[in-house]
């Protein structure tokens, strides 16, 4: 009986086993929740994302481009680039990773690369290619390879430059001087034209002469020799042509004067600017120089944007007509400007003024676009016409406008009246022309015989 007792008090109670069974199914249970997350991790399914810098519509000869790829989970095992092209591929990049640990973040979340290539080393031909990208995680997905991502970009392979063939080339030129260059393109090009000093002056289509163009050239006023003139044009792919021209630089003696700043002319000017210009501020002098020097840059500023947007279209014909009256001032003039006897200032004149009647009418030099009609601080009341591909005439000091913004305007059409706004001292037109937003000489424009030489009998032997 006493044993009988014993074996039943060695046995587990009930109780006691309902624990355990209960223990053992949280242990298991645990144990395959373990292993469904480890699983969801290791063998994650999100792809690398992959991407390629912009417009990469091209590859020229030799360059370089740039690519991400990125993997925010497991994290990136490789970065392939291969080059194809009918049956030819070229391997241009390989990154591998090492595993770092075995969950999330194993590889790199993202490399950048930049993909260096040279197509005719590796015997490419021009034409269309494709860049195949592929970007591999570390993932144990798709039987332990990882998730894998595959781009395929079609480029153009373009190894060849435009060909450029020159018709005519300014020959004699001078500082403030214009003139024409025209050429003919192998090609369409994304951007064309003259360079003449460091400056590009585009050019625009001849009409009826297929694949022609011409630009307009000048120097500034005060060039002191041609440093660099030649025809370039650049392709969509980047590839650049180039066709060096070279000209007669003709010197021109310079001119002076000098300009003395009264103080009945600071008390009759300064509150119309500080009407445009409230920041200005001390003295009446200090509130001058402000207008003569800041105004002046940005007004430059200003006229320079204006003209970078030339209709393509040539609207003038013949030469440019001047307002009848009485030369008061020249293009290029360096003017010294006194107050009470002491040297206050220095700078160019880049116009002619012209005297004439007090509110004279003022008529449009040419045919052109109206693409400037207001208030342009040190010119006053102002009109910029454009007369296409390059050639603008600018009317300034003006009493009051009558042209409209957008308008089209016959020559000899009345645009505006003389007046004395701006910095002038009395009523008058300050006129200039200006070749891509570069003042040059009117004179050679008011001149039919220098436009007959220079641009009408060119355009018509070619």
């Amino acid at each position: 009986m006493a044993s009988e007792n014993r074996l039943r008090s060695n046995r587990p109670s009930g109780k006691a086993s309902h624990i355990g069974r209960k223990l053992l199914f949280l242990v298991l249970f645990l144990a395959v929740g373990a292993a469904a997350i480890a699983g969801l991790v290791l063998f994650e399914r999100e792809k690398p994302v992959v991407t390629v810098q912009d417009g990469l519509e091209y590859l020229v000869r030799s360059g370089e481009f740039n690519l991400s790829a990125s993997d925010g989970k497991s994290g990136l095992r490789s970065l392939v680039v291969v080059l194809t092209q009918d049956g030819t591929e070229q391997e241009l990049h390989r990154q591998s990773f090492d595993r770092s640990q075995w969950f999330y973040g194993a590889g790199p979340a993202r490399t950048d690369a930049a993909v260096s290539y040279d197509t005719v080393k590796a015997k490419f031909k021009d034409g269309g290619a494709e860049l195949v990208i592929v970007a591999r995680d570390f993932s144990l997905n798709n039987v332990f390879k990882g998730n894998e991502t595959v781009t395929r970009l079609p480029v153009q392979i373009d190894t060849t430059a435009p060909r450029i063939a020159l018709h005519h080339a300014q020959r004699y030129i001078r500082p403030g001087g214009g003139g024409i260059v025209v050429y003919d393109l192998s090609e369409p090009a994304a951007v064309h034209g003259a360079v003449v000093n460091g400056r590009l002056f585009k050019g625009y289509p001849v009409p009826e002469r297929e694949n022609r163009y011409i630009a307009y050239i000048a120097l500034a006023w005060d060039s002191g020799k041609i440093e660099e003139s030649r025809v370039i044009a650049t392709d969509q792919a980047g590839n650049e042509g180039q066709a060096a021209f070279s000209m007669i630089f003709k010197n021109v003696p310079g001119k002076s004067d000098s300009i003395n700043v009264s103080d009945g002319f600071l008390n009759a000017k300064i509150p119309e600017f500080e009407l445009h210009y409230p920041e200005m501020t001390g003295s009446p002098l200090d509130k001058y120089l402000y207008v003569n020097n800041e105004v002046r840059r940005m007004n430059a500023e200003t006229i320079a944007d204006i003209c970078s947007r030339p209709e393509s279209d040539r609207l003038w014909k013949d030469r440019f007509l001047r307002m009848a009256g009485q030369n008061m001032a020249g293009y290029a003039e360096q003017r010294t400007y006194y107050h009470a006897g002491k040297e206050i200032d220095r700078q160019v004149h880049l116009g002619i003024d012209i005297a004439s009647t007090t509110n004279a009418e003022i008529r449009a030099a040419n045919r052109g676009k109206v693409v400037f009609a207001e208030y342009l601080g040190i010119y006053g009341n102002t009109v910029i016409l454009d007369h296409g591909q390059g050639v603008f005439s600018l009317y300034s000091h003006l009493s009051r406008i009558e042209a409209g913004l957008g308008e089209i305007v016959d020559q000899d059409a009345v645009i505006a009246y003389s007046g004395m706004t701006g910095m002038a001292g009395g009523d008058h037109l300050h006129f200039s022309m200006l070749i891509h937003g570069l003042f040059v000489t009117p004179v050679e424009w008011w001149d039919q015989h220098w436009i007959d030489v220079n641009i009408q009998d060119i355009l018509g032997q070619l």
